[in-house]
C-alpha cells in the first residue's frame, strides 16, 4: 500500500519528538502485554498435563470429573484438595498406592461386642419383699437372640472396611505469572491475614505479633478490602480502561465525523437546526442522564458505554463541521459538483480526507476524556458494576482505607503515568500535523 508523502513527513516530525515517541511506545506496550490479562493473572492453569493427558483450563472450562473426581462442577484449581487429586494422594497422608499392602485390614465383627461373661440385669418380687419368696421374673441379652443365632457362626460374620490402592499419578502445570484473577478470594492465607494483607511485614503492637508480608501468599501488592489481589485487579483495570477510552474515543469520532460533517457541507436550514439541537442536548449534564437511566435499567459496561456515547460526539462534531464549511466551497468540490458526482462521495472523498487534521490531533485527548470519565463514574459507584475490576473502585478503597497505602499509591501511578503520556503523545499529533509549523 503507498503511504501519502504528506503522512511520511507528519510521522517523521511525531518520531522525530522524542517525549511524545516514547510515550507512545511504552502506552502500546503496556497495552499489548495486558489485552491478554486472562495468560497473567488467573487461578487457572495455562496447561495441565494428568497422566499424559492434556488439559488447558485458561481456555476451556472442565468438571472434577475430568480429572477423576467426583463433582460435576469446576474444582478450584488452588485448593490442596484438588492437587491431591492429581497427584493421586489422599487428603489425610502419603500416596495410598505407598501403603504396605500386607497391613492388616481393619475388621469389625459381631463377637467383637459379645463379652464372655453376660451379666443379666433381672428385677424380681422378692426384692421388695423380705419374707415371701416368689420366683423372679428376669431379662437377659439372650432373650433377644434368635434361637438360630445360638449356633456357632460358622463362618464368623465379619463387616471389613478397606482402603481401594489408588495409583500414584504423574502431572505438570504452567501456572501464569500470578495465580488469582481479579475476583479470586483466598480462604486461607499463609501469612495470617486475608482482607487488607500487606505487601510487606507489618506488626500490631496491641498482640506483639507479627504478620508476614503478602508475597507468601503470592499477593505481590497485598490484597483489597475483600481479600482480592490487588495487581491483578490493577492489571484487568488498566486493560479496561485503555479499551474504554479507545471505544469511546472511536465511536465519537466516528458520529461527530457523520453528524458535523452533514451540517458543515449542507448548511442552511439542516446546520441551524443541527446546532440548536447540539447546544440543548449538550446542556444536559451526562451524570444527571446516567443516573436517570441506571434508575430503571440494571448496570452494565455496554449501559455505560451508551451514556458515554450520547454526549461524546459533540466536540469533535464541533471541528468537523468548521472544516466542511470552509472546504465546501473549494474548488475542487464545486469541479466534483459540475461533474455530477454525488453529495456522500464528495463528502467522503473529497472533503474527509482534508478534514482529519483536528481527527487525528484530538483523538489522544479525546481518549484520555474517557478514560477520566470511566474512573470518575467508578469512584463514585456509579460506573462499571461489582466485581468487575477498575481503577476508579481502586481509588475508592483506597480513600476508604488510607492506611492501605499499597492499594492507593499503585492506583494513583498507574493512573496519573497513563493520562501524562495520553496528553505527551496528543502534544506530538499536534505538533506533527500543524500546519504553521510544517510549513
Amino acid at each position: 500500500m503507498k503511504i501519502d508523502k504528506g503522512i511520511k513527513l507528519k510521522w517523521g516530525k511525531f518520531t522525530r519528538d522524542k517525549r511524545a515517541f516514547t510515550s507512545f511506545i511504552i502506552l502500546a506496550v503496556l497495552f499489548i502485554v495486558t489485552a491478554p490479562a486472562e495468560f497473567l493473572c488467573n487461578v487457572r492453569p495455562i496447561l495441565l498435563v494428568v497422566d499424559g493427558k492434556t488439559f488447558a483450563p485458561i481456555l476451556f472450562t472442565y468438571s472434577e470429573k475430568d480429572f477423576g473426581g467426583t463433582l460435576p462442577s469446576e474444582p478450584d484449581y488452588l485448593s490442596p484438595g484438588f492437587l491431591n487429586l492429581i497427584s493421586g494422594k489422599s487428603d489425610e497422608g502419603p500416596p495410598l498406592s505407598t501403603q504396605n499392602k500386607n497391613q492388616p485390614q481393619l475388621s469389625l465383627s459381631l463377637g467383637d461386642f459379645e463379652e464372655e461373661d453376660t451379666e443379666v440385669f433381672s428385677l424380681g418380687i422378692d426384692d421388695f419383699e423380705e419374707e415371701e419368696e416368689i420366683p423372679s421374673f428376669t431379662i437377659g441379652i439372650d432373650d433377644f437372640e434368635d434361637e438360630v443365632s445360638e449356633s456357632p457362626r460358622t463362618p464368623n460374620m465379619e463387616t471389613t472396611f478397606s482402603k481401594v490402592p489408588v495409583k500414584q499419578r504423574d502431572y505438570w502445570i504452567l501456572w501464569p505469572p500470578i495465580r488469582y484473577d481479579y475476583k479470586y478470594i483466598q480462604t486461607e492465607s499463609k501469612s495470617g491475614n486475608v482482607v487488607l494483607a500487606a505487601p510487606y511485614k507489618t506488626f500490631i503492637e496491641e498482640t506483639n505479633q507479627v504478620i508476614e508480608s503478602s508475597w507468601v501468599d503470592g499477593h505481590y501488592l497485598g490484597t483489597d478490602d475483600r481479600g482480592r489481589d490487588v495487581l491483578a485487579r490493577l492489571i484487568y483495570g488498566f486493560r479496561i480502561s485503555m479499551i474504554f477510552g479507545l471505544s469511546l474515543a472511536i465511536t465519537g469520532t466516528l458520529i461527530g465525523c457523520l453528524l458535523g460533517g452533514t451540517q458543515g457541507f449542507f448548511g442552511g436550514w439542516i446546520d441551524l437546526i443541527g446546532q440548536r439541537l447540539t447546544e440543548i442536548w449538550g446542556s444536559i449534564p451526562r451524570l444527571y442522564i446516567l443516573i436517570i437511566l441506571s434508575s430503571f435499567l440494571v448496570p452494565s459496561v455496554l449501559l455505560l458505554f451508551f451514556i458515554l456515547n450520547l454526549t461524546a460526539w459533540m466536540g469533535i462534531a464541533a471541528y468537523i463541521r468548521a472544516e466542511f464549511l470552509k472546504i465546501r466551497n473549494f474548488e475542487y468540490v464545486k469541479a466534483a459538483k459540475a461533474m455530477g458526482v454525488s453529495n456522500f462521495k464528495i463528502m467522503r472523498r473529497h472533503i474527509l480526507p482534508n478534514a482529519l487534521t483536528p481527527v487525528v490531533t484530538f483523538f489522544p485527548f479525546e481518549v484520555t476524556a474517557g478514560i477520566l470519565a470511566l474512573v470518575s463514574l467508578d469512584f463514585l459507584n456509579l460506573g462499571v458494576p461489582s466485581p468487575a475490576p477498575s481503577i476508579g473502585e481502586l481509588l475508592a478503597q483506597g480513600k476508604t482505607n488510607l492506611q492501605a497505602i499499597w492499594i492507593l499509591l499503585p492506583t494513583f501511578i498507574v493512573l496519573s503515568v497513563t493520562l501524562t503520556m495520553l496528553t505527551f503523545v496528543g502534544e506530538g499529533i499536534r505538533n506533527a500535523f500543524d500546519q504553521k509549523r510544517n510549513a
